[in-house]
């Protein structure tokens, strides 16, 4: 994956850039964003309840 870029358009704009950068992924790399996604989703169900009510 290339340089980090911060963009902002409108989200049809965006979608389509994100599709054609996920295209140019190998399978490898597909793979492991998949996998980062599943990870910090189990982190983020098993984490501790806050609220700021009294």
């Amino acid at each position: 994956m290339g340089k980090v870029k911060l963009n902002h358009a409108p989200p049809l704009v965006m979608e389509a850039r994100y599709i054609e950068e996920t295209r140019q992924l190998t399978y490898q790399q597909r793979f492991e964003k998949l996998m980062a996604i599943i990870e910090l989703s189990c982190v983020l169900k098993s984490a501790k309840k806050y609220s700021k009510s009294k």
